[in-house]
C-alpha cells in the first residue's frame, strides 16, 4: 500500500470512529452525566488523584532500576524526570515526553543519551508485559466480559512466549561487560558511522544492564502500578456514588487499554468514554453514570500529572549541562 493510499485511509477511520462517537454522545443525558460529577465526593477524588500520581511516580523507581546501574543512582532525579515525561506526553504528539526524559536525565548526568535510551526501552518493555500478565490473570480469576474472555487463552500462552523470551535475554547477555559497549562503538567516524555507533551502544547498553533482578524487580513494580490503576478506577466510581465490582474496573482498564492502540482522537477522549460505558454497562452501570465515571477517570489521569509534569520540565530544559564524555559504567547488582 503506497503512503497517500494509507493516509487517506487512516483519514476515513478516523472520520468514521468520530462520526461514530458523536451519534454515541447523542445517546447520552450529559444533564444527569454533569449532575454525578458535580455530587462527586471531593475526599474520594483527592484520593484517586494522590493514588494515581504515586502510580506515575512508582514507574519512576521501575526506571531507576535501570540508570542507577548505568550511572544515575539520584532516585530523585528518576522519579521527577518520569513525572515530568508523563505531562509532556500529554501535550506533546507521538509520545514526545519520553524523548524528553531521555535528553533530562542526559543533560544531567552526562551518561550518553543511546545509554539512558536503553535503560527506557527496557523499563516500558514491563507496561506491556504487565498488561499481559494482568489479562490472563484476570481471565483466570475473574468472570470477564466475553469480548475480553475471549483473550484469556492468547494472553496465557503470550505470556508463556514472553516468559521464555525474558529468559533468552537474560541469558544471552549473561557475558555482555561495559567494556563491551566501548569495544562494537570504537570511535565513529562521518555521520552515518555516528549513526551506526548511536545504535550499536543502545543495543549493548540494553543488553549490559540485563539481569535477573532487575528484570523482576522492574515486574513487580510494573504490577503494583497496574493494581494502583484498578483503585484509581475503583476510587472514581465511588467518588462518583456508582456501584461496580472490582471485576468491573479491571474489564473496563483492561478494555481501554486495548482500545488505546488506535489513537482516534486526542487523548483518546470520547473512546475512553465509549470502551468504558460499554465495558461498565455489562456490570450493571448505566450509561450516563458510566460516562460521569470515565470523565472523572480521565481528568484524574491527566490534568494533575500534566500540571507538575510540564511544572518540572524548565528545570531540566535550563539545568547546567553535566560533562560529556564520561565512560559509562554498569554498576553489578
Amino acid at each position: 500500500m503506497n503512503p497517500t493510499t494509507a493516509r487517506w485511509l487512516r483519514w476515513l477511520l478516523t472520520a468514521a470512529i468520530v462520526a461514530f462517537l458523536i451519534v454515541f454522545a447523542r445517546t447520552i443525558d450529559w444533564t444527569a452525566a454533569w449532575r454525578s460529577i458535580r455530587d462527586a465526593s471531593p475526599l474520594l477524588l483527592l484520593a484517586a488523584v494522590v493514588l494515581n500520581f504515586l502510580t506515575a511516580a512508582v514507574k519512576g523507581v521501575r526506571w531507576w532500576l535501570f540508570l542507577k546501574p548505568a550511572g544515575s543512582p539520584s532516585l530523585a532525579l528518576a522519579m521527577r524526570a518520569t513525572i515530568a515525561g508523563s505531562g509532556l506526553n500529554n501535550v506533546l504528539v507521538a509520545n514526545g515526553g519520553e524523548a524528553a526524559r531521555v535528553l533530562f536525565v542526559s543533560r544531567a548526568t552526562g551518561i550518553p543519551s543511546a545509554t539512558v535510551l536503553a535503560t527506557v526501552a527496557l523499563e516500558r518493555l514491563f507496561d506491556p508485559v504487565g498488561f499481559v500478565v494482568l489479562l490472563a490473570y484476570g481471565g483466570l480469576a475473574f468472570s470477564l466480559p466475553p469480548s475480553l474472555d475471549r483473550w484469556r487463552a492468547p494472553a496465557v500462552g503470550l505470556l508463556v512466549v514472553i516468559a521464555a523470551l525474558l529468559v533468552w535475554f537474560v541469558y544471552s547477555a549473561r557475558n555482555v561487560t561495559p567494556d563491551s559497549v566501548w569495544e562494537v562503538t570504537g570511535t565513529p567516524k562521518g555521520s552515518w558511522g555516528k549513526v551506526k555507533a548511536y545504535f550499536s551502544r543502545f543495543a549493548m547498553s540494553t543488553r549490559s544492564l540485563t539481569s535477573t533482578p532487575r528484570f523482576i524487580g522492574a515486574l513487580i513494580i510494573s504490577m503494583l502500578a497496574w493494581i494502583g490503576q484498578i483503585l484509581t478506577f475503583e476510587l472514581a466510581a465511588a467518588a462518583a456514588h456508582v456501584s461496580i465490582p472490582v471485576a468491573g474496573s479491571l474489564a473496563a482498564l483492561l478494555a481501554t487499554n486495548l482500545g488505546l492502540v488506535v489513537r482516534a482522537t486526542p487523548g483518546n477522549v470520547g473512546f475512553f468514554q465509549f470502551i468504558y460505558a460499554l465495558t461498565a454497562g455489562q456490570f450493571g452501570v448505566a450509561r450516563n453514570d458510566a460516562i460521569a465515571v470515565s470523565l472523572l477517570i480521565q481528568t484524574i489521569q491527566i490534568l494533575p500529572v500534566t500540571l507538575i509534569g510540564v511544572a518540572l520540565a524548565p528545570e531540566f530544559i535550563f539545568k547546567r549541562s553535566a560533562g560529556r564524555g564520561r565512560v559509562e559504567g554498569i554498576a553489578p547488582d
